[in-house]
């Protein structure tokens, strides 16, 4: 795991002024042990999760993924996915869909078709569009959990992410979806740190604190 953001704090005090939800929201998950957007590092690591994540509860997302790491022993690296059955990967309760993007996703890592240090020199838009979203059951959503949990990039705003939407719903008395104009409305107003507000959200939902 990486150290905190460095512009986290910063973005702390952004939101702070720029919305009384928000300020509230920090006020209520800070600590001295505070927990914020750290991360792992590992991009196969984190587009296998989100890959077995996609459409499916937290919960049974969590149980595939435990069944999936125990296949690896522990090691989710390309070569020993890739060296995995079909049969194998879907006994861990994946779809075919998603043992084939996973296949994919491990030959093309092998093979550097797909090479992850392109990204930081590409804008969000660019990764997002025009690289992640080329690899196998990544679209728009997947690409942006890898840019901020991975990249930590920090002005990624997920509006097909059910939990984002369910938290803005919550705490702005909206009803459920919240109307596409007023979140556009707050993703203005929560640049260029929509990754923090996001996670401030998130948490407002969940206590415990996702991961990719």
């Amino acid at each position: 795991m990486t150290k905190v953001p460095k512009y986290w704090n910063k973005a702390k005090k952004f939101l702070s002024k720029k919305d009384k939800t928000m300020s509230k929201l920090i006020k209520n998950y800070q600590s001295p042990s505070e927990i914020v957007l750290i991360s792992r590092k590992d991009i196969f690591f984190s587009l296998c999760k989100s890959i077995i994540g996609q459409q499916i509860s937290v919960a049974a997302a969590n149980s595939v993924f435990l069944r999936f790491k125990k296949k690896c022993n522990g090691r989710i690296k390309p070569r020993i996915v890739s060296k995995l059955t079909f049969s194998q990967l879907k006994s861990c309760g994946l779809s075919r869909q998603k043992v084939l993007g996973i296949k994919s996703l491990a030959k093309q890592m092998i093979d550097k078709s797909f090479n992850p240090k392109l990204i930081d020199n590409m804008n969000d838009e660019e990764a997002i569009n025009y690289y992640l979203s080329s690899l196998r059951q990544i679209g728009r959503w997947s690409a942006e959990m890898i840019l901020l949990f991975t990249y930590n990039r920090s002005d990624i705003w997920p509006i097909q992410d059910i939990g984002l939407l369910r938290a803005i719903s919550k705490n702005y008395k909206k009803k459920y979806l919240p109307p596409e104009k007023f979140v556009n409305l707050l993703k203005k107003k929560f640049s260029p740190y929509c990754s923090v507000a996001t996670w401030y959200l998130w948490r407002s939902i969940d206590p415990e604190p996702i991961q990719y």
